[in-house]
């Protein structure tokens, strides 16, 4: 029984691709009524965000990546807080060792790089080398979503039931959240984001 479930899944692993192979771009992606693997689907949200977000890591120039609001941005007078407020460095480097953390949880794949290391990044080139890293350690991640270990509860220090999948896609929300916020950064100094220019 196992090894014709296996058989299955390898012939729906085989299709989803070939529908990706013959539908092109992911912008249009499989005809609508195709069915794909979970690895498929969701390596789809995650190389959105990755495109979108090293797109505004590598527009932003090297000497903004200190770059934080604060009150000079704001009318006078008007009460607001930012000593807590991440610079444009700390938001990447933080999606980045946030994706070593949520996709490791994902697949069990240990992360090769040292994750205390992360935040002390500052420089733009190691920023983006980090945040390039992570995405593909994400990727890799996952490949190993199947039909059968995809919807599987595993275990995760956050307050809430977690699957493979369910973990894998708050990944990519949480690195929107993220890209969010950096887009503002850029706009701030006077930057449309590439995803923007298009």
């Amino acid at each position: 029984m196992q090894i014709r479930w296996m058989v299955v899944c390898c012939l729906l692993g085989a299709g989803s691709l070939a529908a990706v192979a013959q539908a092109g771009d992911t912008a249009s992606g499989p005809p609508a009524g195709t069915i794909i693997t979970p690895a498929v689907a969701l390596d789809w949200q995650l190389t959105i965000i990755e495109n979108e977000m090293m797109g505004a890591v590598k527009a932003m120039p090297a000497d903004k990546f200190d770059f934080a609001p604060s009150q000079a941005i704001f009318v006078p007078g008007q009460k607001t807080e930012f000593a807590t407020v991440r610079t444009f460095a700390q938001q990447a480097t933080h999606v980045a060792q946030a994706n070593y953390f949520f996709y490791s949880s994902v697949s069990g794949l240990k992360p090769d790089v040292d994750m205390e290391g992360l935040p002390k990044l500052t420089k733009k080139d190691d920023v983006v080398a980090a945040l390039a890293g992570s995405f593909a350690f994400a990727h890799k991640a996952i490949a190993s979503l199947t039909p059968a270990n995809a919807f599987e509860v595993i275990k995760t220090p956050e307050p809430f039931i977690a699957t493979r999948a369910t973990l894998a896609s708050f990944g990519v929300s949480h690195a929107f959240d993220h890209y969010g916020q950096m887009v503002e950064y850029l706009r701030m100094n006077g930057i449309v984001p590439p995803a923007s220019a298009k």
